[in-house]
C-alpha cells in the first residue's frame, strides 16, 4: 500500500512495503544529468570522490572514538577497501568509518550542494564545465553516476544496531530501507557501483592502482584493493598512506600538493600560493596551507569562517578550526599539533591559549608569505589579489593590530594605473605631488563609474593619482584607517578639495581664474543657494571640476557620498543629509548663467537652470533625480525658450 506524499528533508517520500522511495530535492535530476556529461571532463575522479569521503568518514570516527572509545573497541584498524567483482560488473568502496544513520542517508545523498545548488546551476548555465567546479559545490558523490547505471550505498552508523541501505538510477528518484542481509557491514559505509558497459575498464586491477596512486596515495587512511575471484588473498594495499604534510617539501611534487588540497579542500586548481613549514621550539606543529587561484563558492558565505582542518598527532579533530582571520578564511590546508590535547572540545578551541598563539603565529606567516609573494612575483600575486583583494580589505577594518601589514599587500587600481593593473600604497606616496598631503580615493559601485566621477577631474589635471575603490568593504575601513605613512585617506566626494597648492598640469578647458568674472559668480551662487534652498546644504565655487558643470559633495564632517548611497539601499526611506553643489567657474554654461544673473538678477530662467544643474548632478553619479516631473517640466521650458 502506497502512503500519501510527505516531504522529508527536503525531498518527496512515497512509502511502499518496507522501503521508502525519495524523489530528488528539486534540480538534482538536471544537476546529474549537466553534471555527469558537461562537468566532469575525466571519469577517473568518481574513484577520488569516493575515496576521500570515505578518509573523511574515518577521521571523523576517530575523533568521536576520543570521547567515545568503544566506537573503535572491536575494529581499531581503520581503512577503505576497494572490491572488484567482474562476474558480476561491480566496483564496491567500503570504508569502515563513522558511517551514516537513516536520517543522514536521506540528507546527504538526497541532496546535491544542500548550501550551493543555485550558484552550481548558475556555473553550468554560463558554459564553465571544466573540471575545476569538482568539490566545490558538495556533488562529489554523484561523480559515482558517470560509470556507474545504478548505485548502492550500505551504511551502519557507529554504536547502531541498525543498518540502511540507499539504492538509485540516478534518474530522479532513490529509496531507502533497512538491510535485511547478514552481510551488513559492523559500522561504515559500502558503496557498490554496477558499472556500465562503457565503464568496465574500472574491474581491472591495474586501473585502480593507477587511479589511487595519481590522486589519493597521500589519503592518510590504508587503501586495500581486493578481487571477489581472488577472495581467499588478502586485500593489498596500494596507497602510501602518510599524511603528506609530515613529509619533507623537497620529496613532493607540484602535481601531489594539487591533489591534496583537491582531495582535502576541494581546490582542484593550481594553488596561487603554497605554505608548507614546521613549527619548533616552545610549539611544535606542522602547517600545510595553499591559497587558492580562484574564489571558492562559500567565500561570501555570512559566517565567514575558516577551513582549516585540525590534526594532533596526525588525529583528526575538526574541518573548520578558524585558524586565520576572518579575512583570510579563503586559504584552505592541515595544521598539525603535537601538543595539543586530543579531547578539544569547540569551546575549548576557541579559548584555548597555546591554540591562540598558533593562531597568532600561523596568521603572521600566511601574512608574511603574501608579502614576499607581491614583492618577488607581481603576476601571480597579481591573480590572488584579484580573486581575493575585497576579502583581505575586510582585514583593513577590522584588524587593528595587523592593519599596517594589511596596507603593504593590499593593491589598489587608481585613475594613473594601466588597465587591468594595480599599485601599493607605497607606490602611491612615492609618486605624491608638491604640495600633496594627503591619499586621496574616490568610491563608487564599479571602477567605469569611479573613474568618471566628475569629482576627480581637478586632480587629475594636477596629475594627482586617485584611488578608485569598488568594493563595499571600502567605505567601511577608509573611515577608521588614520593613514599610511603619515598621509590621510581623503575622499573625493567629501570636504574642499584644497589643491590651490598644486598647480595644473593640463588645462585645455579651463580659464585662468584671474580671467574669472568673480563678482558675477558671486551673484549666480547666491542666486542658486536661494532657488535650491532646503534641496542642497550648500552651493559653492569648485576647484576640483575642470570639464563637468557641477558634482555633489559631502561636507567635511558628513559622509561620503557613495558611502551613504550604500546605506540607503540597506534602508530605503532613511533620511539623508543634503549635499554640497559644486560648480565649476569655467564651465561656459555657468559663465554664461552668471553674466545672465549678474545683468538680471534672480529669474525664471535662472530658478530653471539652478534645478536642472542640480539634477544635472545626480546624473552625473548614476542615481536617479528627485523629481523626475519636474526636472522634465523644466528641460521642456528651456527648450520651448530656445526654439521659440
Amino acid at each position: 500500500m502506497r502512503a500519501s506524499n510527505e516531504t522529508d528533508g527536503g525531498a518527496t517520500v512515497e512509502a511502499q512495503g518496507s522501503g521508502e522511495t525519495h524523489s530528488f530535492q528539486a534540480e538534482v535530476s538536471r544537476l546529474l544529468h549537466l553534471m555527469v556529461h558537461s562537468v566532469y571532463s575525466d571519469r577517473d575522479v568518481f574513484l577520488r570522490e569516493l575515496i576521500s569521503n570515505a578518509a573523511d568518514a574515518c577521521d571523523k570516527l576517530r575523533y568521536e572514538a576520543l570521547s567515545r572509545p568503544e566506537l573503535l573497541a572491536d575494529d581499531p584498524e581503520l581503512s577503505i577497501t576497494l572490491a572488484i567483482d567482474k562476474a558480476n560488473g561491480t566496483l564496491t568502496v567500503s570504508d569502515n568509518g563513522i558511517g551514516m544513520s537513516r536520517d543522514e542517508l536521506v540528507d546527504n545523498l538526497g541532496t546535491i550542494a544542500r548550501s550551493g545548488t543555485h550558484a552550481f546551476m548558475e556555473k553550468l548555465g554560463q558554459g564553465e564545465g571544466s573540471p575545476k567546479l569538482i568539490g566545490q559545490f558538495g556533488v562529489g558523490f554523484y561523480a559515482a553516476f558517470m560509470v556507474a547505471a545504478r548505485v548502492d550505498v550500505t551504511s551502519r552508523r557507529a554504536g547502531s544496531d541498525e543498518a540502511w541501505v540507499w539504492s538509485s538510477d540516478g534518474t530522479g528518484t532513490f529509496t531507502v530501507e533497512p538491510f535485511a542481509g547478514e552481510d551488513a557491514p559492523k559500522r561504515g559505509t559500502s558503496i557498490r557501483l554496477t558499472l556500465k558497459e562503457d565503464a568496465k575498464d574500472f574491474l581491472e586491477p591495474w586501473k585502480i592502482e593507477q587511479v589511487v596512486r595519481a590522486y589519493s596515495d597521500h589519503v592518510a587512511i590504508p587503501i586495500r584493493i581486493a578481487t571477489i575471484e581472488q577472495k581467499d588473498e588478502e586485500p593489498r594495499q596500494i596507497n602510501n598512506a602518510a599524511a603528506l604534510w609530515m613529509r619533507p617539501k623537497s620529496e613532493i611534487t607540484e602535481e601531489q600538493y594539487k591533489e591534496f588540497f583537491g582531495a582535502i579542500a576541494g581546490i582542484y586548481s593550481d594553488p596561487a600560493l603554497i605554505i608548507h613549514y614546521r613549527a619548533e621550539g616552545r610549539h611544535e606543529y606542522t602547517v600545510l596551507l595553499a591559497v587558492p587561484s580562484e574564489q571558492p563558492f562559500d567565500l561570501f558565505d555570512p559566517e565567514r569562517r575558516g577551513r582549516q582542518k585540525l590534526y594532533v598527532r596526525r588525529v583528526y579533530i575538526t574541518d573548520d578550526a578558524e585558524f586565520l582571520p576572518g579575512y583570510l578564511r579563503f586559504v584552505r590546508g592541515v595544521i598539525d599539533s603535537e601538543d595539543m590535547p586530543l579531547n578539544l572540545s569547540r569551546e575549548m578551541l576557541q579559548n584555548n591559549p597555546l591554540v591562540a598563539q598558533i593562531r597568532k603565529a600561523v596568521t603572521k606567516r600566511v601574512l608574511s608569505e603574501l608579502k614576499k609573494t607581491a614583492e618577488q612575483n607581481s603576476e601571480t600575486y597579481g591573480k590572488i589579489w584579484s580573486a581575493f583583494g575585497a576579502v583581505i580589505k575586510e582585514g583593513l577594518y577590522e584588524d587593528m593590530e595587523r592593519r599596517d601589514e594589511l596596507f603593504e599587500i593590499a593593491r589598489f587600481r587608481t585613475t594613473t594605473s594601466p588597465e587591468g593593473e594595480t599599485r601599493s600604497l607605497k607606490d602611491y606616496v612615492g609618486s605624491l605631488k608638491t604640495n600633496q598631503t594627503a591619499i586621496y580615493y574616490v568610491a563608487a559601485d564599479d571602477a567605469t563609474k569611479a573613474a568618471a566621477a566628475p569629482q576627480i577631474e581637478g586632480f587629475k589635471a594636477r596629475g594627482i593619482e586617485v584611488l578608485l575603490l569598488t568594493d563595499p568593504v571600502d567605505n567601511f575601513w577608509t573611515r577608521t584607517a588614520l593613514g599610511f605613512d603619515g598621509k590621510p585617506f581623503r575622499s573625493v566626494t567629501q570636504g574642499a578639495a584644497d589643491l590651490a597648492g598644486i598647480p595644473v598640469e593640463k588645462s585645455d578647458e579651463a580659464t585662468e581664474s584671474d580671467a574669472q568674472d568673480k563678482p558675477a559668480l558671486g551673484t549666480l551662487v547666491a542666486a542658486m543657494k536661494q532657488t535650491l534652498g532646503d534641496a542642497v546644504s550648500d552651493v559653492r565655487l569648485s576647484d576640483r571640476l575642470t570639464s563637468s558643470p557641477v558634482c555633489l559633495v559631502a561636507d567635511v564632517q558628513g559622509m561620503d557620498r557613495n558611502m551613504e548611497r550604500l546605506l540607503a539601499k540597506q534602508k530605503p526611506g532613511a533620511k539623508h543629509s543634503q549635499p554640497i553643489l559644486e560648480i565649476n567657474p569655467t564651465h561656459p554654461m555657468v559663465t554664461g548663467l552668471a553674466k545672465r544673473a549678474k545683468e538680471h538678477g534672480v529669474s525664471d530662467e535662472i530658478s530653471d537652470a539652478a534645478w536642472l544643474l542640480l539634477d544635472e548632478a545626480y546624473v552625473l553619479e548614476g542615481e536617479p533625480v528627485p523629481d523626475p516631473a519636474a526636472f522634465a517640466r523644466r528641460l521642456s521650458g528651456v527648450m520651448a525658450r530656445i526654439l521659440g
